[in-house]
């Protein structure tokens, strides 16, 4: 593959020695170079794709690093990373010990601020030109690179709200490209596709507003368009708003054609984009799949059954809902805290609500989820998707907080079944009704089990289970992580003297259980794949002091650091919670 002047950017100093009609050119290289490193690699696609002539020409006008440029959420950022010195390892993207999927500062001078959730980059951009402001620095400029889809979270408005009274040196550049994981929905996307179809009077423009030089649309894949304005847009002072038009997947057809699928495909042919097949055949289903249809079966039984979900729709599974009972089902686009208090609103006419929200998500609404939800006591039923490890993804998205930012919540309910079947029995036991709200948490992948669609059973709230009888030292685990401590059990030295107990709800405790676990063995061993700081280990520990027990407490899980990238099994490992070290730990007791 021919890269000719690729090959010769290192930065973007290199890239400020070619000339305009050149630019082309190297666009059309650097998608070469995304496609062939992310067909093999994986990784996300589309959104770097989309915005290639964006990149090449922020960097070709504006002066960075001097210059602050904010990608919002990160996943469009490749060509950034490989045109800022990150070319020669990104072939390392999401690996263990290699570049980060987002911009990272710590990585490099050109990340001037960390991503991965959306909509943060017109608050951060903005405050850095405020800052920029009171230091003096009044010919610095400041870019914030955001999405449709992120657009209309209200972080984003807010940000927009305050730069419209402000003198700052700001620039939002809106991406839009209709779609963000999955297509952009609500008021502002009709709003949007309006100014775009030509349909929208002048007069009648929001962001102008909001106080903001409006310019555009313009053909975000039109490099003479793009240069143009960059350059008259970078002489203007105060808050700036540049709306670009752009392809998610330009350059690939098939990328163009599925947008979704393309979002983050997978190993793929480059010549082709033909995704390479996975044999799902015999593959218990994914825990995400075994709740949607889920969802589905219960919803055609009870009709107050509500879906839920901020923007992810196909991620989370609750697709399924929407395309069988569009009228129960809504997405309310990247708006988590509008998604819980939704929620909260249809339960208090009783609706039986699912609120479906990565666990890594949920933590932008958990003022919401206090005040709006627990401290009305509205049976909420939150599917905490992505719970735990997340792998490639790395620190911005683990779901490792959960259970303990909610524990310390009056009146919440935690469960983590440790199988598809418990997932399944809870979600039909939680629609029975509740007296509190609940949060269950399950783990992004596949389970273990190819035999899941059993009849539904009711469970015991808060009942613990034995799994496996020993005599000195109890093993306790909650959730999916006892997969791996039943593995590791197995091929202990000692296996008579460890006993197992699974803990599906986290709250209320089965403190009956626990007494007896207590009076019986010598030592406790709690397992989660959460931080240990407040966590399930934490409770266990705070239970047996307070009660004066005899006996010693050790816990694992993840480590009070953040986890970087890498696969889930290399996280673990790194946890000490992974299969070979638990086997030495057990061995040893």
């Amino acid at each position: 593959m021919s890269e000719k002047l690729l090959q010769n950017i290192q930065n973007p100093n290199d890239l400020r020695k070619l000339h305009p009609e050149e630019l082309p050119v190297l666009a059309k290289e650097l998608r070469n170079f995304i496609i062939d490193v992310v067909s093999r690699k994986e990784g996300h696609l589309g959104a770097s794709l989309g915005v290639i002539e964006l990149t090449i020409a922020l960097h070709y006008v504006f002066n960075t690093p001097e210059d602050l440029l904010v990608w919002d959420v990160g996943h469009q950022a490749y060509g950034h990373k490989i045109l800022t010195g990150r070319k020669d390892v990104f072939h390392t993207n999401r690996q263990l010990h290699g570049i980060s999927g987002f911009p990272k500062r710590s990585e490099s001078i050109y990340d001037t601020f960390g991503v991965g959730h959306s909509s943060t980059a017109i608050s951060a951009a903005l405050g850095m030109a405020l800052a920029s402001n009171l230091k003096g620095e009044t010919e610095k400029q400041h870019i914030a690179v955001i999405g449709d889809a992120s657009i209309a979270s209200g972080m984003a408005f807010e940000g927009l709200n305050h730069a419209g009274v402000t003198d700052a040196n700001l620039l939002v550049i809106l991406n839009d490209n209709a779609i963000g994981i999955d297509p952009s929905v609500g008021a502002l996307k009709e709003y949007l596709t309006s100014v775009k179809a030509g349909k929208n009077p002048r007069e009648n423009n929001m962001i102008k507003s909001l106080n903001f030089d409006y310019s555009g649309p313009i053909d975000g894949h039109d490099f003479e368009a793009l240069l143009k304005e960059l350059n008259r847009l970078k002489h203007k002072k105060g808050p700036k708003f540049l709306h670009v038009i752009t392809t998610k997947g330009k350059g690939m057809q098939l990328a163009e054609e599925d947008q979704v699928k393309y979002h983050a495909p997978g190993k793929f042919n480059p010549e082709t984009g033909e995704i390479l097949p996975k044999s799902d055949e015999h593959l218990p289903p994914k825990f995400q799949d075994v709740f949607g249809l889920t969802l589905v079966e219960l919803a055609r039984q009870n009709e107050k059954i509500i879906g839920i979900t901020p923007a992810m729709p196909t991620g989370s599974s609750m697709k399924f809902m929407m395309d069988a009972i569009p009228e129960r089902a809504f997405d309310v686009g990247i708006a988590e805290q509008h998604a819980v208090t939704l929620s909260a609103g249809m339960a208090t006419q009783g609706m039986v609500v699912f609120c479906n929200i990565y666990s890594t998500f949920l933590q932008r609404a958990y003022d919401q989820v206090i005040h709006d939800v627990a401290l009305q006591n509205l049976p909420v039923i939150f599917c905490l998707d992505r719970a735990g490890l997340v792998g490639e993804d790395g620190a911005t998205h683990h779901g490792v907080y959960d259970i303990a930012y909610l524990n310390c919540i009056p009146n919440m309910m935690i469960c983590a079944p440790k199988d598809e079947v418990e997932l399944r029995n809870i979600l039909y036991t939680a629609q029975l009704g509740l007296p509190h709200p609940i949060a269950i948490r399950y783990p992004r992948g596949r389970g273990v089990l190819t035999n899941w669609q059993h009849p539904f059973e009711r469970l015991e709230i808060g009942k613990a289970q034995m799994l496996q009888k020993g005599t000195e030292t109890a093993v306790v685990s909650t959730g999916f992580i006892a997969h791996n401590i039943t593995a590791a059990l197995k091929d202990s030295q000692n296996p008579d003297r460890l006993s197992h107990y699974h803990f599906p709800f986290v709250k209320p405790l089965d403190t009956e259980t626990l007494t007896a676990i207590c009076k019986t063995h010598k030592h406790l061993i709690t397992v989660e794949d959460g931080t240990v700081v407040g966590g399930f280990g934490s409770l266990v520990a705070s239970f047996v002091t307070e009660n004066n027990f005899p006996v010693s407490v050790k816990k694992l899980g993840v480590p009070d650091s953040f986890i970087e990238q890498g696969t889930v099994s290399e996280q673990q490992q790194i946890c000490g919670i992974d299969v070979n070290s638990l086997r030495t730990i057990f061995s040893s007791r």
